[in-house]
């Protein structure tokens, strides 16, 4: 091989290896998936976790985190949401059954909590703020904001009818909240100062009732699942369609997708609005989780 093919051999190899590692590093594959249910908050390694094999990384009760008021624990039953934080040091947790809390990974020691009614959906902002979503309860239908050093005082709220998802997109600066039939934008107001707001920039009607949970697969797109179907809002064009992978699956209780390695994870109400498994396609396998009844899964990349 003359020096001259050697240098085009050695620049084809790098830039090869340069091309697959941007790939990877644009999409990454989920390390964890952390599921809910009961009072039971469970990471598990994903790759290493299939049909009835569980590896747990971590594993919380409720009722026994530390530094938390005892009058919590059975606002803490029924565990709805669950999200990793802060460079995921904390996991932020709310339940139907009333409460939220922000609960330190490495401790188990409660960092935040607060009285939610009927709480379905969770958030953390800049700032060190929490969105929480309520879905129908008395004192629910709302969608509130905390400070995560001042627990159970709500700093501003907005009435959302049967509240489900809230998710914040930093490329865009807005926070979008899910209610039984709208989607609604709204824009950070006075968030440096111990009053912080929201303003309402732009809402838009379902194409059907049941609005249930909100992913952002994308800086431009958003998964949206109802009572019938899962759908895909184009953030660009303001457009619903139909989600082609879940179109036709009803009762999706939680779902995450990466459209640049077309992996797709959620759960489905198979048991009235529970499951016992995790699916997830590309790679396909599922997940048993027999002893909590699951509401939803989140994923830790």
């Amino acid at each position: 091989m003359t020096k001259c093919k050697c240098v085009d051999w050695i620049a084809l190899v790098f830039f090869l290896f340069v091309t697959v590692s941007c790939s990877e590093s644009n999409s990454k594959r989920p390390r964890e998936i952390i599921v809910g249910g009961d009072n039971v908050v469970m990471i598990l390694d994903f790759v290493n976790s299939a049909d009835s094999v569980k590896k747990v990384n971590w594993y919380l009760k409720t009722s026994e985190v530390t530094n938390m008021p005892d009058t919590m624990i059975r606002h803490m039953r029924t565990v709805d949401d669950h999200k990793s934080v802060d460079n995921h040091t904390k996991i932020l947790i709310c339940s139907s059954s009333g409460g939220t809390l922000l609960v330190d990974r490495a401790t188990r020691k409660c960092l935040f909590y607060a009285i939610t009614p009927n709480a379905h959906s969770v958030e953390y902002l800049p700032g060190n703020r929490i969105a929480v979503a309520l879905s129908t309860a008395d004192k629910g239908n709302r969608l509130e904001i905390y400070d995560a050093g001042r627990s159970n005082t709500v700093l501003f709220s907005d009435s959302l009818y049967s509240g489900h998802g809230v998710t914040w997109m930093a490329g865009r600066n807005l926070l979008y909240a899910l209610g039984y039939d709208e989607l609604r934008a709204y824009s950070l107001v006075d968030w440096d100062t111990p009053n912080p707001g929201l303003q309402l920039e732009e809402k838009w009607t379902l194409p059907e009732t049941g609005g249930h949970d909100l992913y952002a697969s994308s800086e431009n797109q958003l998964l949206i699942t109802t009572s019938k179907k899962v759908w895909k809002f184009d953030l660009n064009s303001n457009a619903f369609e139909p989600f082609a992978p879940l179109a036709n699956e009803p009762d999706v209780k939680s779902v995450y997708y990466d459209e640049k390695a077309d992996h797709l994870i959620y759960t489905q109400g198979e048991i009235s609005w529970w499951t016992h498994n995790i699916y997830s396609i590309n790679p396909t396998k599922k997940i048993m989780i027999p002893e909590i009844d699951v509401y939803k899964v989140r994923v830790i990349k």
